[in-house]
Order: structure tokens, then C-alpha cells, then sequence
């Protein structure tokens, strides 16, 4: 078995979660994970996957205390908090948990993200009560050593250093504030040197003593458990967890921005980014799945207008295609490329060409068929895996889309017609509504 242990691993750009990003470029089998949910009485979501072949247990302990809760000036603040939650607690060490937990070969990782922070373990059912143990520390009881402290600091702080010479993530945190101007969504998740920087240790305590509660927490169990079992094991451990004195967070929904922008940053290199973006809608609402079909035709793969306009027939990008992020407090859309410094000009006109025509004429009946083939029928691979499962029902009861969504998406993608996708496109697709960042050599 794979041994993990520690930080989970962090992009510095735009974070986008996977599971979100799950949601919105799959769909679902005919019959999704099947899972027990109940409210245990300090606020808890317990969500139990029964999967009895599979002899690995996986429990993940989220809690809504993601980026979008920094204070002004403290961006960064949920990362490094999540980063030093297996670095020791009132009972261990941090070299004595990644022993106690490698020598039963499971996993045990904490990191945060845009909107919540997570705790992740993995272990063998005969090892599940020294794993819950960990995990019980990790989450209520994290000492938050200066040593450690320092330690994951400096790290973070390389990390965001080494970054910029990445422009991918350049481009992305310049995009960020385009799409979410005045919203806590436009921030960096990891944080800037600056205000990394001037993070303290008693910042970290302040945070997950106010945001790191029950009263937010989902944890979902999944493997070979049932379900008496796991609300015993997690009520023995979390059952006495009490909310802080402090209300429980809110956050707005972001506001559409008042005008479109562009922003072009200057590299010396002979290769381009290219990054366009702009909000869109939540898979609450029914034109989603249209939207989620017009996606995957302008560019959700090999067979998209773009890539075969821009890098088949031009021979203009090294990489062209097209999402759609769901988002708890605002959902958005992006369009990518990489190309040759001088076909800038170019590969944009192509792409408002492409995006402009997607809302201007009916897709042929061949394209739909085969975006709806895919969407629908890519899902299983995505939930192959207790770890898969668990981060899918996290994220279905975080965004509040109900544990039938399985079977609803697939229902609501079959439906889809032509005219839907154009509907669609015209009012989320304009080409004058995207915002822009160019990263490269400039003229």
C-alpha cells in the first residue's frame, strides 16, 4: 500500500477543488454511490458509504473553514492552518503520528482549500481505532508548535516563490480578481509573500479555534463499515465536540463583475498563456446541464471546436480547451491556451470566433450526441475508489445538491438538446462577457 503522509499537496493558483471540478466534467452512473446521512447532536453531517468487499476504510473530516475566510491582509491564514494540522498534537509528535500511522501502511493528510478544510485517513478495518485516534487529534487537539509553525511557513512561502516562474500560475491569480472582484473567491488561497509572512502562530490558533467546529463538519465514512459502526466510532470521538462562542460563518454570494477586463503581464519567454474567464452558474440551477454539454463541444476535449480549430487546422496552441468550475459562492468558466508568442492575436480571434458561434447557430446533432455520450458515461471511472466516493458525497452535501444528484445529473444531461446548448451559450458564452490575461513577451 502507498504510504502518504503529511501536507496534502497545494496548487498556487486558483485553486480549484477536484471533487467541484469532478461534478462539473462528469456525469454519473445510473446509480451513484449509495450513502446513509444523518445529523449527529452537536451538528455534525455523517455521511456512510457501505462497501463491504473493499477491506479499506477512508474517513474524510470536513469542516467549512476554507480561504474564503482569511481576514484582509492574513490571505493564506486556512492553508497554513490546514498544513500544520498533522504536525502535531496534545498527544504526539509530528514524527510520532507519521510512525504510528505508517507502520499500519495507511495515510493520514490535512490541507485546506477555497472553501473548507479537510482531514483525510485511509486505513485497513483491523486498523480503524488507531486511525480514528489520529484523526480525533489531528482535528481537535493540534498544538500548533512554533517549531513547526516556522518550519511550514518557510515552505509555503518557497513554494510561492517558485511559483512565479510558473505561468500557469501567474495567469491564474491574475484571473482570479477579474472574475470575482470585492470577493473573497479573487483572493490567492496560499496567500501572497507578503501576507504569508506576517502570519503568526496565535493567527493559526485563532483560526481553527473559530472555524474548525461541528456545527460546519461533514464527515463521511466509506469501506468496509457499516453504518451502526461508524456512527458509533465517530460519535465516541467527535459526539462530545462542542461549537465555539463565535457564529458560524457566512459568506457572500459573489456579485457579477461590473466590466469585463484584461490584463497583460509581461515574461521574457517565447511561449504565451492565455486565460479567459468569467462567473457562471451553480449545478443548482437548470441551466447547468446545457451549459455542462456546451462546454464539453466549444472545448472539453479532443473532439471541441477549439481544439480542432486553434491546434488541428491552425497548428496555433500547444493546448486549448475550455471548463466549468462550480463554486459554493459563485460558479465560473474558463477558456485556456498555450501558443507561440507572436500567434496571440491569432489564437484570440479564433476563440471569440468559436465562442460567438456556439451561441450563433444550433450544434449538429453528432456533437450533442457524443458531449452527452461522454458526460454520461465517463462518470464511473471518476468513483472507482472509496477515496473518490468519500470526496464525491463531501462535496454533494457542501454544495447542498442532495445525495440523489447522481441520478438527477445523468437524467438532466440526457435531455439536453440542441436548442438548450444554444439557449445556453447566448447567455453565458459572449464573447464580450469573458475577461482576459495574457502572460508573456509583450510587443
Amino acid at each position: 500500500m502507498r504510504r502518504t503522509i503529511g501536507v496534502m499537496s497545494r496548487r498556487l493558483s486558483v485553486v480549484i477543488p477536484m471533487v467541484l471540478v469532478l461534478l462539473a466534467a462528469s456525469a454519473v452512473p445510473a446509480a451513484g454511490p449509495r450513502a446513509h446521512r444523518e445529523v449527529l447532536p452537536n451538528g455534525i453531517v455523517l455521511l456512510v458509504s457501505e462497501r463491504p468487499t473493499v477491506p479499506m476504510v477512508v474517513v474524510r473530516v470536513f469542516t467549512r473553514a476554507g480561504a474564503v475566510l482569511d481576514p484582509n491582509g492574513k490571505q493564506g491564514l486556512a492553508n497554513l492552518t490546514g498544513a500544520l494540522l498533522t504536525r502535531g498534537t496534545t498527544k504526539r509528535t509530528a514524527p510520532e503520528i507519521d510512525a504510528a500511522i505508517e507502520f499500519v501502511g495507511g495515510s493520514l493528510e490535512a490541507g485546506a482549500g477555497r472553501d473548507g478544510m479537510t482531514a483525510s485517513l485511509a486505513v485497513l478495518k483491523k486498523d480503524l481505532t488507531l486511525g480514528l485516534d489520529l484523526l480525533q487529534e489531528v482535528v481537535l487537539t493540534p498544538t500548533f508548535a512554533e517549531s513547526e509553525f516556522k518550519r511550514q511557513q518557510s515552505e509555503i512561502l518557497g513554494a510561492i516563490k517558485r511559483s512565479e516562474e510558473n505561468p500557469d500560475a501567474v495567469a491564474s491569480r491574475a484571473l482570479g480578481p477579474l472574475i470575482y472582484p470585492d470577493h473573497p473567491y479573487g483572493r490567492r488561497v496560499e496567500g501572497s509573500i507578503d501576507s504569508v509572512t506576517k502570519l503568526t502562530r496565535d493567527d493559526v490558533v485563532k483560526f481553527h479555534r473559530d472555524w474548525v467546529r461541528p456545527d460546519t463538519a461533514i464527515i463521511a465514512v466509506v469501506g468496509a463499515v457499516t453504518v451502526d459502526e461508524a456512527r458509533r466510532e465517530i460519535t465516541t470521538r467527535f459526539g462530545r465536540w462542542a461549537a465555539p462562542p463565535t457564529a458560524r460563518p457566512t459568506v457572500p454570494q459573489a456579485k457579477p463583475a461590473p466590466a469585463v477586463r484584461e490584463e497583460r503581464i509581461h515574461r521574457d519567454l517565447t511561449q504565451a498563456t492565455i486565460l479567459f474567464g468569467r462567473q457562471a452558474i451553480r449545478q443548482t440551477e437548470p441551466d447547468y446541464f446545457p451549459l455542462a454539454v456546451a462546454n464539453y463541444i466549444l472545448g472539453g476535449g479532443s473532439t471541441g471546436r477549439l481544439y480542432a480549430r486553434v491546434r488541428e487546422e491552425g497548428g496555433l496552441a500547444y493546448s486549448v480547451g475550455s471548463y466549468v468550475n462550480p463554486g459554493k459562492y459563485g460558479a465560473s468558466a474558463g477558456i485556456s491556451a498555450q501558443t507561440r508568442t507572436a500567434e496571440v492575436k491569432r489564437v484570440l480571434d479564433l476563440v471569440r470566433e468559436e465562442v460567438a458561434r456556439l451561441g450563433r447557430e444550433p450544434v449538429t446533432d453528432q456533437e450533442l450526441a457524443l458531449a452527452k455520450s461522454y458526460l454520461s458515461g465517463s462518470f464511473p471511472l471518476r468513483l472507482d475508489t472509496s477515496r473518490k466516493v468519500a470526496d464525491f458525497l463531501v462535496a454533494v452535501e457542501d454544495q447542498g445538491l442532495g445525495l440523489d444528484y447522481a441520478e438527477r445529473y445523468i437524467e438532466r444531461i440526457r435531455k439536453v438538446t440542441a436548442a438548450d446548448v444554444q439557449r445556453a451559450a447566448q447567455r453565458y458564452f459572449r464573447p464580450d462577457t469573458w475577461n482576459l490575461v495574457v502572460v508573456g513577451a509583450l510587443p
